[in-house]
């Protein structure tokens, strides 16, 4: 599996543009003999959240279609009984339930779904013994191994995901997260003091030329893919601080790349050069110190804190929060008091 902050390839909007000699009609009927194995009630539900449009406006399911008309349109699939998924009870720590969607916060060392490497021992095989059932949603364009996600965060990455039971639900996340109105938080030790304290980080995010499993900010037009950070620094210790980062946009390794970009990478990313001391002094009685707050947090310092959207059934805004897990807590710990004891030091020695 490749590691992500987001992935914008978990969904993807479909585009149909009507034939220039379309006779009239209905958007339901016209979608249902274009689209295999996918129901008329299906499509009409599509229609009625909004996940289908027509130039971009949402339309009735008896709306009649003109030639020339463009339809887009998130329509999820379903895994069906041969999926070859297998249900595993693993613990899940759930933060919501109710009809349509889970939130469910993930423990840093925890994969999202099977891949290579990984066959089972995943999120997606604690949701498919949880959920206990054979009609999970998956987005189009998908491995049928992602029951339910919308988007996913990487093994090392600690934070709430939402999970979609609903193929309502389904499309009603795909369709904000494709707008970008879905609202995302991370919180980061990065090294050193972001300069501003507070700013936006923008630059084409891409893959390595050289390095193929890693990824680069690109010059503008010469390649990657438009990518935009937010971030805000919520606790300056000098050698590291803790940042909020909201992002924009979700490309693979977005926050990991922007920061290292900045020249203040994530603390302990092995992956982005956060994994050895970026600030500071390499004397041994340092290095001793830093190694064991690499001790104490063994992956790169980042968890997704926050998520807000609108829910699929109620149309209303939903927020959801999760608390700074243990070892990033202890890793800015040990700095704190760190750092405390190095002013007490220079204030008494003035």
């Amino acid at each position: 599996m490749e590691d992500v902050e987001e992935d914008e390839t978990l969904y993807e909007v479909q585009e149909i543009r009507v034939d220039p000699k379309q006779s009239p009609v209905r958007i339901d009927k016209f979608l249902t003999d274009k689209l295999a194995r996918v129901s008329r009630n299906r499509i009409q539900n599509g229609i009625r959240d909004g996940s289908i449009l027509v130039d971009g406006a949402s339309v009735k399911p008896n709306h009649k279609l003109s030639p020339g008309e463009l339809i887009s349109l998130v329509i999820p699939t379903h895994p069906g009984k041969d999926a070859g998924l297998l249900p595993q009870d693993i613990p899940l720590d759930i933060r919501y339930e109710d009809d349509a969607l889970m939130i469910v916060h993930k423990p840093p060392g925890m994969v999202v779904h099977p891949g290579v490497g990984n066959p089972s021992g995943t999120l997606v095989n604690a949701l498919a013994y949880y959920l206990k059932q054979e009609d999970i949603p998956v987005l189009p364009g998908n491995d049928r191994d992602r029951v339910g996600l919308v988007h996913r965060i990487d093994k090392d990455t600690s934070g709430l995901l939402v999970i979609a039971k609903t193929d309502q639900a389904m499309a009603s996340l795909a369709r904000q997260f494709f707008d970008h109105s879905i609202e995302r938080t991370y919180q980061a030790i990065v090294w050193g003091s972001p300069d501003p304290s507070d700013g936006t980080i923008e630059g084409n995010i891409g893959r390595h030329p050289r390095i193929r499993q890693n990824y680069t900010v690109f010059p503008p037009d010469e390649g990657g893919k438009h990518a935009v950070t937010h971030y805000r620094t919520l606790e300056d210790l000098y050698y590291v601080s803790l940042c909020e980062l909201r992002l924009e946009t979700g490309r693979t390794h977005q926050i990991r790349v922007h920061m290292k970009s900045a020249g203040n990478p994530v603390f302990q990313d092995s992956k982005y050069g956060g994994d050895r001391i970026v600030k500071g002094t390499v004397y041994s009685k340092f290095k001793t110190f830093v190694e064991r707050c690499f001790e104490l947090c063994p992956r790169q310092a980042l968890h997704a804190k926050s998520i807000g959207f609108i829910h699929p059934t109620t149309g209303e805004h939903v927020q959801f929060d999760s608390e700074l897990p243990d070892d990033m807590q202890a890793a800015l710990n040990r700095w704190r008091t760190y750092v405390g004891h190095r002013r007490l030091t220079n204030s008494l020695g003035e």
